[in-house]
């Protein structure tokens, strides 16, 4: 992240940088990132303002869920060419030393899946249809009427 927005993020906010693959040391595995998300939460963590959540630090990564592919692992129950989705952040490579890293196997299908509907903005929207919603049985399910002009 190279600055705080100021109003809508633009070609500033982040910036693209290159530099060597991360050191892989004991207990760690390296995660090649092939989707990141993009969820409504992460404009929230570009702001230092008070939050739920803590900002993401200028000259720091973007948080963000991922699904990626092991290259390398050291770490029990994850094995080069697993797939997994994991919280890597906005950057093609990351290390892990596997907390919260759910493992999808050899070949998974939609894997990009577990990033939306099979994922956290998937769960939200079932979470708030049917434990705050609470729909009964008969009951139309539909957005409302848009207000008339």
């Amino acid at each position: 992240m190279a600055e705080r927005p100021k109003g809508a993020p633009d070609d500033k906010t982040l910036r693209l940088e290159t530099g060597d693959l991360p050191t892989l040391r004991e207990g760690e595995m390296l995660l090649r990132n092939e989707y990141l998300s993009l969820d409504p939460y992460m404009r929230g963590r570009t702001s230092d303002a008070p939050s739920y959540a803590a900002p993401v630090e200028i000259g720091a990564v973007m948080v963000g869920g991922t699904v990626a592919e092991v290259v390398s692992s050291g770490v029990d129950g994850f094995e080069t060419g697993d797939w997994v989705v994991a919280f890597g952040g906005w950057q093609d490579y990351a290390l892990s030393d596997g907390t919260g890293v759910i493992n999808m196997g050899k070949n998974p299908q939609n894997s990009s899946w577990a990033l939306g509907v099979l994922g956290m903005p998937g769960l939200t929207a079932w979470a708030g249809l049917t434990q705050i919603g609470e729909p009964k049985a008969g009951e139309p399910l539909r957005s409302p009427e848009p207000a008339a002009p």
